[in-house]
């Protein structure tokens, strides 16, 4: 059997992309002169664009249950795939018009980022084809390191050489698990086919779930995120917490929904939804605690996050366990997500300088009055980062929590009870922000970062998340 098809090259068009981009980028930065590194930027959104509107045009093209097998089963493009794709390439571009104003700012002139940021996003795209265990690896690893070396470029920063290291540390410890939940192949692919002696599935399954419950920050397996979220640049924070969440929750929707099949074994017997549901369960509820204490903008964010991981392993679940819009509901939660986690991210950068981050709550005092754009578009991401109506998270959440409902004789109820009374507890430390912004006066003038691409991914992301709102009809169509 042939493993390689030519034909397969035009439906790997986005990852070709993106990949032949980074290098080139890389390579480029070898013979740039000048410590400017805009250009790069530039051709950076130029890539992820291209690949992003390359898998809009494969969406359209595919039918709903179009399936192509690619390389020999290494791969397989869908409508799900492409969508997951084009949210990936979108983030990246995003990322990348809101970099240099940083980097500029802050004296982080590192034109290997863009680079290395494109060959990360290849791997995530990778993830969103991935049909074998092989590939899941090889994406999973192309995504970490190239975000491992991003948190670690601004050298000087003590911070920042910390955050690295200890999410290289625990990357290379989740990678372990990872390599033996995906051992020994053929005997998991019989264990699998008559689940007569499961041990091997469960052992397994088990493993794969610790290894990706580092990946997004699931408890117990969080404890990098708040000090990685915290010392990395801002845009890596961004990117870190919105595309590379993306893709580890891509790489367990193709792992458990697609290759597993479901949960092979009934709810309660250890199957791989079990430990899901209780991991989703303390993710909701501490993520959440946790942030209500935050003074610190970024970390509040990373336990925000991690809370968030926790709402998409609830559809994972589900999923496992029969629901049949579980699947859809979780890409549409990820569109809103890496939206508005994108739009908050670049409020932060615009409102900070390099004498003064504002990454306290109370730094943010009076910024209505001063940059009322600004502080509007901050509310709308907060919001909808809350699930309040009518933004796209607040869609997002009703759609999941509406897919788990679908379970059989409610298994799952409980569990979205959980989720509803932990979204209004978010609420709190949201509207924190809100009431800083709108009803405090501030202590001293902003010195905002002046950068029109800044200012243009605000408002987009903004407009975006109230589009995702408003309109849910047309996303809910295309992802399936």
């Amino acid at each position: 059997m042939s493993t390689f098809n030519v034909g397969d090259l035009g439906y790997m068009v986005p990852y070709l992309i993106l990949a032949i981009a980074g290098m080139l980028v890389v390579m480029a930065e070898a013979f740039f002169k000048g410590s400017d590194r805009s250009a790069l930027s530039g051709l950076t959104v130029v890539g992820a664009l291209a690949s992003t509107v390359s898998s809009i045009i494969l969406v359209r093209q595919l039918g709903a249950d179009e399936r192509h097998v690619l390389l020999g089963g290494m791969l397989v493009a869908d409508r799900m795939s492409y969508v997951l794709a084009a949210v990936f390439a979108a983030t990246t571009a995003a990322t990348a018009l809101i970099s240099p104003a940083h980097q500029r700012e802050h004296g982080w002139q590192n034109g290997e980022y863009y680079g290395v940021m494109l060959l990360s996003a290849s791997g995530m795209v990778m993830l969103a084809h991935a049909s074998d265990l092989c590939t899941v690896f090889l994406g999973v690893e192309t995504m970490s390191i190239g975000v491992y070396v991003m948190t670690g470029l601004r050298r000087r920063s003590k911070r920042g050489n910390e955050a690295a290291l200890k999410y290289f540390l625990m990357g290379a410890f989740a990678t372990g698990f990872l390599l033996y939940g995906t051992s020994n192949l053929l005997r998991m692919q019989s264990a699998l086919a008559s689940t007569s002696n499961p041990g091997l599935v469960v052992a397994g399954g088990f493993l794969l779930v610790i290894a990706f419950g580092f990946k997004v920050a699931a408890v117990p397996f969080h404890m990098w995120a708040p000090d990685a979220y915290e010392g990395a640049p801002s845009p890596v924070t961004a990117f870190m917490a919105a595309a590379v969440k993306a893709g580890a929750v891509a790489a367990m929707l193709r792992l458990f929904g697609t290759a597993l099949g479901g949960d092979v074994l009934p709810f309660g017997t250890l199957g791989w939804a079990s430990p899901l549901v209780v991991i989703a369960a303390l993710t909701i509820t501490f993520g959440n605690i946790a942030a209500v204490r935050q003074e610190n903008l970024k970390r509040m964010l990373a336990y925000s996050s991690i809370s968030h991981g926790g709402v998409l392993l609830v559809g994972l679940a589900a999923l496992g366990l029969g629901s049949a819009t579980a699947d859809s509901a979780i890409v549409f939660y990820l569109i809103a997500y890496c939206v508005t986690t994108i739009g908050a991210f670049s409020v932060i950068i615009y409102v900070g300088s390099a004498k003064r981050e504002r990454l306290l709550v109370e730094d943010w005092a009076g910024l209505a009055g001063r940059h009322p754009a600004a502080a509007l578009a901050m509310t709308v991401c907060l919001l909808s980062l809350g699930g309040m109506p009518p933004t796209g998270g607040f869609f997002a959440k009703f759609y999941l929590f509406k897919a788990a409902t679908e379970v059989y004789d409610g298994q799952l109820l409980w569990l979205v009870v959980i989720g509803v009374v932990n979204s209004a507890v978010s609420i709190y430390y949201y509207l924190r922000i809100v009431t800083a912004m709108y009803f405090r006066e501030a202590n001293e003038p902003f010195s905002p970062t002046r950068s029109t691409a800044l200012v243009l991914v605000m408002g987009l992301c903004a407009a975006l998340v109230l589009e995702l709102g408003l309109m849910p009809g047309f996303w809910l169509r295309l992802v399936g």
